[in-house]
């Protein structure tokens, strides 16, 4: 009984966050059920031992998916939602706080072999993600960093370091190129009177 309503809980959360979606059955259907349900059984035969039972699990919920990676290690809260999903990396030793929404391509990964095979055995080599983030398209954190709880990291973002909870992460500002140099535009066609555009979390135009 438990299962199911965590299963229930997960189909609730894809109608609620993915505005595509507007059925049940269309939520099912969704890649990111099923790279989870995938993890959920992979990480349970990871835990007891099972390794190459949970490889293949893996490997069955990545290509199911299209291709969202979630090592059978890795932590996950509950209600994570993952949007499109495709290329989107969970390292080993990561963890995932609730409510997290993730889109596509993000990665979640470590700093390479090299400094990895330096840290002690059984030392976390990937991220710690708080409750309630969201993280952009394209996004990548690397290293044993903490995103804290309620944080929001904008598209394209490379972090390595700590994010304190509620920090809002914008990692590139675009120039608003307008045909002919319209609307305010200089003759390179970028605007001269604060046309920039955040290029994640809808951050509003700044006037000059």
């Amino acid at each position: 009984m438990k299962s199911l309503a965590r299963i229930r809980e997960d189909i609730a959360v894809v109608v609620e966050r993915d505005p595509a979606v507007n059925t049940t059955a269309e939520a099912i259907l969704s890649p990111h059920l099923i790279a989870l349900w995938a993890h959920r059984i992979s990480h349970v035969a990871y835990r007891t031992d099972h390794r190459l039972v949970a490889r293949l699990i893996f490997l069955t919920g990545r290509w199911l998916s299209g291709g969202i990676e979630i090592h059978p290690g890795a932590r996950i809260g509950r209600r994570l939602f993952i949007d499109h999903g495709c290329g989107t990396v969970i390292g080993e030793t990561a963890v995932i706080g609730d409510d997290v929404t993730l889109y596509h391509q993000v990665t979640l990964g470590a700093l390479g072999f090299r400094r990895d095979n330096l840290r002690p055995k059984g030392q976390r080599r990937h991220p710690v993600i708080g409750s309630r983030v969201v993280i952009g398209a394209n996004s990548v954190l690397l290293g044993p960093l903490r995103v804290g709880d309620d944080a929001r990291i904008g598209a394209k973002a490379f972090v390595m370091d700590d994010i304190p909870a509620g920090a809002v992460v914008v990692a590139k500002r675009s120039d608003v190129i307008t045909p002919g140099g319209l609307n305010g535009a200089g003759p390179d066609g970028a605007h001269q009177n604060g046309g920039r555009l955040a290029a994640s979390l809808g951050e509003p135009e700044k006037e000059k």
